[in-house]
């Protein structure tokens, strides 16, 4: 079995998609290639020629001065085209979401300060039935009961004025939501389909506060589920690109910015750890102690590290998630109390 080993980059998109390539092929012939960090790799500036930096990474993978960088295989690395598709079709969905909600208020219907969600079963309803024509009581006649809004606000709401122009323009973009909605349902019934035998692993990933089962399947085709390849949490949240910076020279701290890393995953966590901050859980007291000395968005980061940390002595134990701010046997006690004992 031959060695090679190919300069990585980070951040780049393009870069990426051309190194899984470059890497795919040797190893469909049986050569173990190995992707390292182009900063570990770096010649002497002057002397730089691509015969020169080949033989400079054959003199280090010699002395055993690289490490490779971690590379899912090739099940995980198809999967993975199927998740990063899916999260291009959610960034264009909320994209035309937004528009839809632009254009109903420049036409005058103030519906997103009524309802919660423009886009439920609902206030769904109510958009059609406006892009149809109807006049606003006969709109008001598709409003559920369960809205917190008075009838009289809702009436009020839904009176605009609407042009011919709006209502093409509202109808051409629900029918482009509802297409997108349905590509990323069919994604995501392609990506669970691919992932039948990594249950277990979703399963568990699922009993972290703000992890669902998408957000599951999603980080896991990014990390995968063996944690060996990473030896330590501090690894992966330096591959993930996490983890604070570490510069530091004469003995003084300089910027701590996070490096370049896997935005797809870093994406997710930081998602994760806006819905854990908002559940009662340890996560959410972690976050309000954060939030007052480092702001939100610092606090965010902070929290999606601790998350990464979290899920890899998770995977690497196959333990689930146990909340040190819950009483479980509290709750074993309550679940199994009779029912007239239960308040």
């Amino acid at each position: 079995m031959g060695w090679r080993t190919t300069p990585g980059r980070g951040g780049d998109g393009e870069h990426r998609h051309l190194l899984e390539s470059l890497y795919a092929a040797p190893e469909a012939v049986g050569i173990r290639a190995v992707v390292v960090n182009a900063r570990h790799v770096k010649n002497v500036p002057g002397r730089k020629t691509d015969i020169g930096d080949a033989q400079w990474l054959a003199t280090l993978a010699r002395a055993g001065l690289l490490r490779g960088s971690f590379v899912p295989p090739a099940t995980l690395r198809e999967l993975r085209l199927i998740a990063r598709q899916r999260q291009k079709l959610m960034g264009q969905l909320a994209s035309e979401k937004n528009r839809l909600h632009k254009v109903l208020t420049d036409g005058g219907v103030r519906l997103g300060v009524v309802v919660s969600d423009l886009h439920g079963q609902s206030a769904r309803a109510m958009v059609k039935a406006l892009i149809r024509g109807q006049a606003p009581h006969e709109v008001l006649r598709h409003a559920s009961r369960r809205l917190k809004a008075t009838r009289a606000e809702i009436l009020d709401a839904v009176q605009g004025e609407l042009t011919d122009s709006h209502r093409f323009v509202l109808d051409e973009l629900m029918q482009h939501i509802e297409g997108l909605e349905a590509r990323v349902a069919r994604f995501e019934a392609r990506l669970l389909a691919g992932l039948a035998d990594q249950r277990p692993v979703l399963a568990l990933l699922q009993t972290l506060p703000g992890v669902d089962l998408i957000g599951a399947a999603l980080l896991l085709v990014e990390i995968g589920a063996d944690m060996d390849v990473f030896a330590s949490a501090d690894r992966l949240a330096s591959w993930v690109g996490i983890c604070p910076g570490n510069n530091e020279s004469a003995g003084k701290r300089k910027s701590g910015r996070v490096r370049k890393g896997n935005p797809y995953a870093r994406r997710l966590l930081c998602e994760f750890a806006h819905a854990a901050s908002r559940t009662p859980s340890a996560f959410q007291g972690k976050y309000k102690t954060l939030v007052v000395r480092r702001g939100h968005k610092r606090a965010i980061v902070a929290l999606a590290h601790k998350l990464l940390r979290t899920i890899f002595f998770m995977l690497k134990r196959g333990e689930p998630y146990r909340d040190s701010a819950t009483d479980y046997e509290a709750l074993a006690v309550q679940r199994n109390a009779p029912a007239g004992s239960r308040h």
